[in-house]
């Protein structure tokens, strides 16, 4: 089935090509007349659609999530692509090709799934290898964690983003361990494969990337502690304060009560295990949204709203001449070229900040951390 890819459509292209629908949302015009708003997707991007004529007997044909065929014209409007649909008829998941729709780590699975077998094997710590062996043989749990997205929106949302991810965090982990002394490399580790498995529950990723019944009642800390204390109960005397450590670095990878964390960290290997997961899910964050524009002459991004900034990109190219206007793009951000200002910020007073920080410091002013627990600490945090 020949396949146009949202990236590629172009203004007043006649579009004849399979998309999945994300949203279906009907309303009502001044006029009385109904009309459908729908969001397509592919692994490429998203494009709204709209429908204007026979809204009732198109919208009969298809539900969300279902895969369909769009048939239209492309045109701009207000700065954004959409298509006006003429035609759209219900397509059978077995007519395409699933990773055309949903995007797909850049990592194939097979090698990252060797790499999580080697870690695994590599533990000097008999029970903390005993219990990734466990999830390990575990095919179910397997066919989820290799699959499932890393979040929703925010970072590394796509089929395999968790496991890279996870990968990722425990690459990085396993080097603070040889930096630092007294750092328990194997519990450390085995934290930052485990810290988002409760993920794999808590996000639906058959068709587009939502939230379970179970993700939206309990999230994905609790049910990835329940999953852990699950695994613990099938191997025989696993120290009972091994547990407990480890169980705290799920509960409070997080960080602070305000970022959804249940405990804040007070371990060692549970402040290293918070940051490092913060520091790779923003690095991909902000790489995600600068590769959405690879054809942008401006040496910035749009701005980002969660975020609540603008990034560079690199300096631009040149300004493109009419004889190179039907050239292949070309990646701007190897190009160098002419500065160019940066957009003015939405950065004003008295605008409430994001969650995104530049430096440590940020993040510690005005927290409080006692790594030692102090009796005083424990009674703030009941």
């Amino acid at each position: 089935m020949k396949k146009t890819f949202v990236k590629d459509i172009q203004e007043r292209a006649l579009i004849d090509s399979p998309f999945l629908v994300r949203d279906k949302i009907i309303g009502m015009a001044k006029n009385g007349r109904p009309y459908m708003i729908l969001k397509l997707m592919d692994c490429t991007g998203e494009v709204e659609g709209r429908i204007w004529d026979r809204v009732d007997e198109l919208s009969a044909r298809f539900d969300k999530d279902d895969f369909v065929q769009v048939s239209g014209k492309a045109s701009v409007y207000m700065g954004k692509m959409q298509l006006v649909i003429q035609e759209l008829n219900r397509v059978e998941e077995s007519e395409i090709e699933i990773s055309d729709f949903l995007p797909v780590s850049t990592r194939p699975v097979v090698e990252m799934v060797a790499e999580l077998t080697a870690l695994a094997e590599g533990f000097t710590d008999t029970d903390l290898r005993s219990l990734m062996q466990a999830f390990l043989t575990d095919e179910d749990f397997m066919l989820g964690y290799t699959r499932a997205p890393a979040a929703k929106a925010m970072h590394h949302v796509y089929l395999g983003g968790l496991l890279e991810h996870s990968l990722a965090v425990a690459a990085l982990a396993n080097d603070i361990s040889q930096r630092y002394e007294n750092i328990n490399r194997d519990l450390l580790v085995v934290g930052a494969l485990l810290h988002d498995v409760g993920k794999v529950v808590e996000l639906r990723y058959q068709r587009s990337f939502e939230y379970t019944d179970a993700g939206k009642l309990l999230g994905h800390i609790v049910i990835g502690v329940e999953l852990v204390e699950e695994k613990i109960r099938t191997l025989q005397n696993f120290p009972k304060e091994l547990a407990i450590h480890l169980k705290h670095l799920l509960l409070s990878h997080h960080g602070q009560y305000e970022y959804g964390s249940p405990k804040r960290p007070k371990t060692m290997e549970a402040v290293i295990l918070n940051f490092l997961d913060d520091l790779d899910s923003k690095i991909n964050g902000v790489r995600t949204h600068i590769d959405r524009e690879p054809d942008s002459e401006s040496s910035w991004t749009q701005y980002h709203r969660l975020y609540d900034r603008y990034f560079f990109k690199g300096t631009s190219a040149k300004p493109v001449s009419e004889s190179a206007i039907n050239k292949p793009a070309i990646n701007k951000r190897a190009e160098k070229g002419s500065k160019s200002l940066a957009p003015v910020d939405k950065e004003r007073s008295g605008q409430p900040r994001s969650r995104f920080s530049n430096t440590l410091g940020e993040q510690l002013q005005g927290v409080n951390f006692d790594l030692l627990g102090s009796e005083k600490q424990d009674k703030n945090d009941e």
